[in-house]
């Protein structure tokens, strides 16, 4: 399948690497498709935080709201190809009126979890998405973003007052008895410590949360995270020498694709990128892709993964 070159392929060619080219970028197969992306409410956001690798805004429109209408056919050509699990982020996904509604489809054929900021957390729309779980043979789960233990450390990434509001909705749903994952980014370097990670589960268990569950994450330098601590080196790529042993499987790519609003991408990371669309129907997305950028170089080295 021919794959358009992302900008850092083309400064390669161009002399970044000499004697380089695509034929020496190693290449993941798609091992099989198990997990599915819906990039759901596009790169809408209500927050702008600093990090955020695909940028998203209140204005951001680069990928637009996906309605219930839109995701069904997916969700079918999903069941057809034995997709095992479904992943829902953004932008922020519960400003999509249709998401409630997205949810209550997906969890027909398959277990979905919510990548979402919190502050739409209210009582009554953690009371509706127990029902939804308690109503589904599979599991929902929710992925509540938080990147400090304290207002002065969370505020200055995802905006003034967001601290004690993302705590509000964390609270919400251990009432309505679901037990969200948080996820935090290393924004700060003692977060991944075993200090940091003490902190935040003592935090999550003073609002309610009786087990805690973090999931830590690297940051990607692309987007506001470039702007904010600067763009990847020239040697942060990935070679075909670079292969382990045991091949990509540690890879997401190896598993999983991504859907947004103009077609099939090759993961959660590339969105942005020309090179990471793949094709508009997820029949397209299923052959090889080239790990040409620099964010790949990422997911192999941290051993990344989105999923929970």
């Amino acid at each position: 399948m021919a794959v358009s070159k992302t900008l850092h392929q083309a400064a390669r060619d161009g002399g970044a690497a000499a004697g380089e080219s695509a034929r020496d970028v190693p290449k993941v197969e798609l091992r099989a498709l198990d997990t599915l992306w819906f990039q759901v409410a596009g790169t809408v956001c209500n927050l702008a935080c600093s990090h955020c690798f695909i940028s998203c805004s209140p204005t951001n429109r680069t990928h637009e709201h996906m309605r219930l209408a839109d995701v069904l056919p997916y969700l079918e050509e999903a069941r057809r190809l034995g997709v095992k699990e479904y992943y829902f982020t953004g932008g922020e996904p519960f400003l999509n009126p249709d998401m409630e509604a997205i949810l209550e489809a997906t969890l027909k054929q398959g277990p979905a979890t919510v990548l979402t900021n919190g502050l739409l957390l209210d009582d009554g729309r953690c009371s509706r998405l127990a029902a939804l779980a308690a109503g589904s043979d599979y599991s929902l789960d929710l992925r509540v973003s938080l990147d400090g233990y304290d207002a002065a450390t969370n505020d200055p990434i995802r905006g003034e007052g967001t601290f004690e509001r993302i705590l509000q909705g964390i609270e919400n749903l251990a009432a309505a008895g679901l037990n969200p994952v948080v996820t935090v980014t290393e924004v700060h370097a003692g977060n991944a410590t075993a200090e940091g990670r003490r902190r935040f589960l003592d935090l999550l268990r003073a609002h309610g949360v009786a087990q805690p569950r973090l999931k830590m994450l690297p940051l990607f330098q692309l987007g506001a995270e470039a702007e904010r601590s600067g763009a990847y080196e020239s040697w942060q790529q990935l070679r075909r020498g670079d292969a382990p042993p045991e091949g990509w499987d540690h890879l997401q790519c190896t598993t999983c694709r991504m859907v947004t609003d103009q077609g099939v991408w090759v993961c959660p990371i590339l969105v942005n990128e020309p090179g990471g669309k793949m094709g508009q129907r997820l029949a397209d997305s299923l052959g090889d892709f080239p790990l040409d950028h620099p964010a790949c170089w990422t997911c192999h080295v941290y051993g990344v993964s989105c999923k929970t």
